[in-house]
């Protein structure tokens, strides 16, 4: 433990390259969600879910198995990670902006933390590993990039990490969803303007509404995508 965070955080933040350029609001979107993380317990934010159930379920639906490498994009604090390692996923990486939620995660897991790869970054100045991912899930990130230019890096991050045949979880706020979460503008999205966001590559295979209830009780509209990219020739089903 060093200055109140894991050993293997911080090696893993270290990770970052300088080869990568980070975008102009990298620094200031890092220090918000720190401030988050260290300013609010984990279970009393707005994003909190003790039940992961909308993401298992769409992991689920993917077919694949739990040796398939999975990332959550934005995992934080989330339980979904929990939830997974219960389940017997072996290949699991989460990414986060903000070391403190990752640290929170870590420091929940105990010794399982371990089996977890830990990217402190932000997605939209990372280069993954080429076609690393069988499943790209995200609940948290997508819809607080309410610049073009943010949601053209995501992408780019998002076509190299996913292979072909790979599947993508998105989850926004739905268009009668919030206009604003943790005191920064969002966009809201339809599954038709997600699967436009994405592009042809990506196809929409479930959409799913769902009414997420906030540790305050307040309800927030979402809207679940499951897409998958185009399998290869050598994939692809007849």
């Amino acid at each position: 433990m060093r200055n109140g965070q894991p050993e293997r955080l911080i090696r893993l933040a270290a990770l970052w390259s300088p080869q990568d350029k980070e975008p102009s609001m990298t620094i200031p979107r890092r220090s918000h969600w720190d401030d988050v993380y260290t300013t609010k317990p984990a279970d009393t934010v707005s994003w909190f879910q003790d039940d992961p159930t909308p993401s298992l379920d769409m992991i689920a639906q993917t077919g694949l198995g739990t040796g398939d490498p999975i990332v959550d994009i934005g995992g934080g604090a989330s339980m979904l990670i929990d939830r997974l390692l219960d389940a017997g996923y072996s290949a699991v990486t989460v990414l986060d902006i903000a070391q403190a939620g990752l640290a929170v995660a870590q420091q929940r897991l105990g010794a399982r933390a371990g089996r977890v790869t830990w990217i402190a970054q932000d997605v939209t100045a990372w280069q993954p590993p080429q076609d690393a991912f069988s499943i790209w899930h995200d609940r948290a990130v997508f819809h607080f990039l309410v610049d073009e230019a943010d949601r053209l890096s995501y992408r780019r991050a998002l076509d190299r990490g996913v292979r072909a045949g790979g599947f993508v979880i998105l989850a926004s706020f739905a268009l009668s969803g919030p206009e604003r979460c943790s005191g920064l503008p969002v966009r809201r999205y339809s599954a038709d303007m997600l699967q436009a966001e994405l592009g042809p590559v990506y196809h929409l295979i479930d959409q799913q509404p769902q009414t997420h209830v906030t540790p305050t009780g307040n309800h927030q509209d979402f809207i679940w995508c499951l897409f998958r990219k185009t399998p290869t020739l050598a994939t692809a089903e007849p």
